[in-house]
This record gives C-alpha cells, structure tokens and sequence, in this order.
C-alpha cells in the first residue's frame, strides 16, 4: 500500500554497486545463458512436494522488479490445497473445451498442433504448487482511495520472468497456462475485482516419462532477435 506522504522525491545514494571486469561479466552471462536454456515448459509432474520456502523466494525475487512509477501492480496467489487445484483444473478445462471446440479459431488451434496440447490439464492437480499471477489496475492509499497503476502489463510481465527465473534456478519446471478467460480465478483465489487474473503458472519437479514437443526445441537465430547498432 502506497502512502501519499511517500511522494516526494528523496535520493538516496545506490545503495549496491557492481564493477566486475569484462572477463567476468562475459562468464557470468554466457553460465546464466547456459543454465537458462535448459529451462523447459513441462506438462509431466511428480506429485513430490516442493517446500514453501522455495516458493517464497522465488516470489520475493519477483517482487524485486521494475516497475512504472514503482507501484508494483501484481499479487501472486500461491497453491498447494489439493481440493482448490482440483477446482482450478475443472474450470481451465470448461474453458479449454470451448476454445478447442472451435472458439479459439482455426489459425490458432492450428498454430498449436506441433505442440501437442488438447483441453486435458492433469498438471493442474499433480504439480505440487500454482502460482496464480494477478495484475493490479489500481491500488489503494492508506486511507482507501484508489490510485492509477502504470505500464501494468509490462511491470507485472517483468516480475513473471524473473519469478520463472528464480524457480529454474531451484532446478524446478514450469508450464505458463493462460485458459481465456480466466476470471474464475478471482473467486476461487479470494482475489477482488480490480485484479486481473494473467497466469496459471504450474510448478514442480518433471516426471520420469515427462516429454517436450520437438518444435519446442527451435528457438529463432540470434539475427532474428537482435540488431546492434554502434
């Protein structure tokens, strides 16, 4: 919660400063380059559990992120009830079925082939933890007005990246959900109307037979993605 008193711009010396040498920070990106591409979207899990701890962290991590006029637009519901994951899975599937029924529309269903999804979402209930995703519209003051967020798709895109980040660093795998629309998330989260619901983020440890689809392996040439201009 945001104070009006806070609103007056006081600099404060930075507070952490790095001054690695070339050679450092070229071993330092190219062993985070290495480590993350080993990260995969699972949709396998073992049912082992993860310790809460674990979550925690990776959450606090997320909340380390930028964001526009530093209000910080998110909230991330985190789930291990079984019961509220079993909820969860019946309500993507109804969704799920209507878009594979046709409602996403032939482009989209057929963009989706190679990766060999279908409405069944088992990882829902087997995956030890949810981290649901929320995006904030407006937050309150201390008094409860409301106030305006700014750039919140793109704040609460950052924190979701350094959050995936932090969980494949705990040697943990992911799956991003985004069943449409997912508004049924407000209610079983006890989440308020003003928040958005933007992710269904599935963790946990892979399974002994989890599989990837083979596309998933064909990531774009670095001259797709890059253009440096000196």
């Amino acid at each position: 919660m945001i104070n009006k008193q806070d609103f007056k711009y006081q600099p404060l010396a930075l507070p952490d400063r790095f001054d690695f040498a070339d050679t450092e920070m070229l071993a330092r990106t190219q062993a985070f380059y290495d480590n993350m591409k080993r990260r995969h979207t699972v949709r396998e899990y073992k049912t082992t559990p993860v310790p809460v701890s674990v979550i925690e962290n990776a959450i606090r991590t997320a909340g380390t992120a930028p964001s526009g006029a530093n209000h910080q637009p998110w909230h991330f519901v985190a789930i291990s009830n079984q019961k509220i994951k079993k909820k969860i899975r019946l309500a993507a599937e109804e969704e799920e079925k209507a878009f594979y029924a046709g409602g996403g529309g032939d482009e989209w269903i057929k963009a989706l082939e190679p990766i060999g999804t279908d409405e069944s979402k088992p990882h829902l209930e087997d995956a030890p933890w949810l981290i649901i995703v929320f995006a904030q519209r407006f937050g309150h003051y201390e008094n409860g007005s409301k106030y305006k967020n700014y750039y919140v798709p793109e704040s609460v895109g950052i924190a979701t990246g350094l959050l995936i980040a932090s969980l494949h660093q705990a040697g943990l795998s992911m799956l991003t959900h985004t069943p449409n629309p997912m508004k049924f998330l407000n209610e079983l989260c006890g989440r308020p109307e003003h928040e958005k619901p933007t992710m269904i983020l599935t963790v946990g440890h892979p399974s002994d037979d989890a599989v990837v689809p083979a596309t998933a392996k064909i990531k774009k040439s670095f001259k797709e993605i890059a253009t440096f201009l000196s």
